[in-house]
């Protein structure tokens, strides 16, 4: 397997470097991220198809519609059909394409689709565990950023006394999506790391308050 993994991820990532955009939350770094946190993943599970994993990690934003883009539920399906189609175009080994596909559409939060194979699930966790920690927070105000959002709240950074509204303030994104992240895991080891990282989330957020207002 390892000598599989060799001769696609340079592949891959060719692939891939050859239609990437101008945005850096979703750049080659974050593939690369994606596919270390799945290794890390991959460890605890044997049983998966690593080749599936490599290919579904480095493919999963073939397709990268912005957040607010009215499509972007669509976008993993859209991925997912590009990526079969050039992996198919380069004799992807092709028994594993259903499944590299399944993976791609799964990865999404906005797709809301279920992951039913390990390989879908590891993708999945690996891609949300790099919105937590220390580069998941930079993701977020970059991100915030392009979209026009402000920083927080002027008087109630923490959402005490109104709704919470993560498109109008980018720390408000943390309670209403980050911290539920690492419930939503489906491998031990990305509740685990997960969980740690949303802590550093958690304790930015409190000293982003204390010096805020």
């Amino acid at each position: 397997m390892d000598s599989l993994l060799d001769y696609w991820q340079p592949r891959l990532i060719a692939l891939v470097s050859a239609g990437q955009d101008d945005d850096g939350a979703h750049d080659i770094n974050h593939l690369h991220r994606v596919w270390r946190n799945a290794t890390l993943l991959l460890a605890e599970h044997e049983e998966a198809d690593a080749l599936v994993v490599l290919a579904a990690c480095y493919l999963h934003d073939l397709v990268n519609l912005p957040k607010n883009h009215p499509q972007r539920h669509l976008a993993s399906r859209q991925a997912a059909a590009l990526a079969v189609r050039e992996l198919a175009a380069r004799e992807f080994p092709a028994q594993r394409l259903d499944a590299v596909s399944h993976a791609i559409e799964c990865h999404s939060f906005s797709a809301a689709l279920p992951a039913r194979t390990i390989e879908a699930q590891i993708v999945q966790d690996a891609d949300r565990l790099d919105a937590l920690g220390a580069v998941g927070l930079a993701r977020l105000f970059y991100i915030a950023g392009r979209m026009g959002s402000r920083l927080a709240h002027g008087q109630d950074p923490l959402a005490r006394h109104r709704e919470r509204d993560d498109r109008a303030y980018a720390l408000d994104h943390i309670e209403t999506k980050l911290a539920t992240l690492p419930a939503m895991m489906q491998t031990a080891t990305g509740r685990r790391l997960g969980e740690e990282r949303l802590q550093e989330l958690l304790a930015f957020r409190e000293r982003f308050a204390g010096e805020w207002c």
